[in-house]
């Protein structure tokens, strides 16, 4: 299934509590449609202790978005993503705002 967003790409929150803020995307969760994004929607995770942190305790740390509450920043502004094939027959990612080739 193709995606309109990657591992990387800069994103911003079109709805939910941190709706407004952008991050990068750590990774991609293709079969669910969902994507973790640096500092968006942080959860309490409370932790036993274990041999990697020995004292345990509550660490925060990011949950799934819905990638369809995400969209693209590019050049500084928020843009949909569209595909074309370039000049050598590759598909590529473009702005629709800007018609620039993403990355």
């Amino acid at each position: 299934m193709k995606l309109h967003i990657k591992k990387g790409d800069t994103v911003k929150v079109l709805a939910g509590n941190d709706r407004g803020k952008e991050g990068r995307i750590l990774s991609v969760l293709v079969k669910d449609q969902r994507a973790i994004v640096e500092g968006i929607n942080m959860i309490s995770k409370h932790t036993k202790p274990n041999a990697k942190s020995p004292q345990g305790g509550i660490v925060k740390k990011e949950a799934p978005v819905h990638i369809s509450n995400l969209m693209v920043v590019h050049n500084g502004v928020a843009t949909r993503i569209g595909r074309k094939h370039d000049d050598n027959g590759k598909l590529v990612r473009y702005s629709k705002k800007s018609g620039e080739v993403i990355k």
